[in-house]
Formats: structure tokens, C-alpha cells, sequence
């Protein structure tokens, strides 16, 4: 009868296989190939159906979530943070803002449910100023060197309430702020 001792050499290489393969894949998400990092092109960064953002020709087989950095909307939704005393997630939107904000969103609209909406992506931009302008105001209590001050983000969401267009190029500010915060 044959023993298990020569098994057990081949059970370990497929092992060590197996787990190499598992923590290499796991390294590919989000890292740009060798031959363009050296050809020096830059990633394009496409925004996809569910709101991500990734490679054209990303990894295949790999799930995309939405972009959750520090200081975006989806950050302080998720509650990996506590929020600052000063703006509590459950403060109505227009007792943080002001007054001229309850024509727009409502007297119940909470900071939290406005960092959480998801019909901001081709919709109202209002809509998105709520949403950018609450996390900004979120970051500018929390990050130092944060491009607003907690009053000018409630200044510049109050004056943005009066044209779709003014809204759009102020949730645009806010969200280019949110984005490269660290």
C-alpha cells in the first residue's frame, strides 16, 4: 500500500497555489497595468449604471461599489464616523441651512437622508446641492484645510436654491471639494 507521505507535498503546493492566486486577485482592484503606467497614460475614468466610477477596461469579474472616500456623501451616510455635535444626522435640513430651504426640501428632510439620497445621478440638482452641501457642511466642521468654511457652505447653498443652473454649478463646486478632501 502506498503511503500519504508523497500526497502531502502536492497538498501544499496546490495550497500555497490556491492562496497566492486568492491575494492576487484581491491586489488587482483598482490598480493600473503595468504597460500604461509605463507608457505613461492615464486611466479614463468612466462613470457606470450604478453610480461607480472605474477602468473602461477594468478587471473583469470585479463588482464596482459607488466611490466612498472620506469626505463624499456615501462616506458620512455609512456612519463610519461619528458626525460633529454641531450638525446631528438627525437636524433638518432647513434648521442647519436656513428658513429659504423648507421651500425647496421640505420641513422633515434630515442631514442623513440627504447624504443618502441616490436620485441625485440625472436628476434635480437640487437634488445634488442638498446632497454635496450636506457633506460639505460636514466637512468643513472636520477637516482642517477643507476648501469652505461652515458658513459659506450654508451661504452658497441658500444663494444656489434660486436657479437650476446656479444649483448645478454650486453642487458641481461642492462635490470637487468633497472628492479630493483628505
Amino acid at each position: 500500500m502506498g503511503s500519504p507521505a508523497p500526497r502531502r507535498p502536492l497538498a501544499l503546493a496546490w495550497f500555497i497555489l490556491i492562496c497566492s492566486s486568492f491575494w492576487a486577485a484581491n491586489g488587482m482592484h483598482g490598480r493600473v497595468p503595468v504597460a500604461a503606467a509605463e507608457e505613461g497614460e492615464s486611466r479614463r475614468m468612466r462613470l457606470h449604471t450604478d453610480g461607480s466610477r472605474g477602468d473602461a477596461h477594468a478587471w473583469p469579474g470585479y463588482l464596482y461599489t459607488r466611490a466612498v472616500g472620506r469626505c463624499t456623501p456615501q462616506f458620512w451616510s455609512s456612519g463610519a464616523e461619528p458626525w460633529p455635535n454641531i450638525a446631528p444626522q438627525e437636524a433638518a435640513v432647513w434648521k442647519v441651512f436656513g428658513s429659504r430651504s423648507v421651500e425647496r426640501y421640505g420641513p422633515r428632510l434630515t442631514l442623513l437622508e440627504a447624504t443618502m439620497r441616490t436620485d441625485d445621478i440625472g436628476g434635480s440638482p437640487f437634488v445634488k446641492l442638498v446632497k454635496q452641501g450636506s457633506a460639505a457642511l460636514l466637512n468643513a466642521y472636520t477637516r482642517r484645510g477643507f476648501p469652505f468654511d461652515s458658513w459659506e457652505v450654508k451661504a452658497l447653498l441658500l444663494e444656489a436654491l434660486v436657479f437650476e443652473e446656479a444649483a448645478a454649478v454650486q453642487a458641481e463646486r461642492f462635490e470637487l471639494a468633497n472628492q479630493s478632501c483628505v
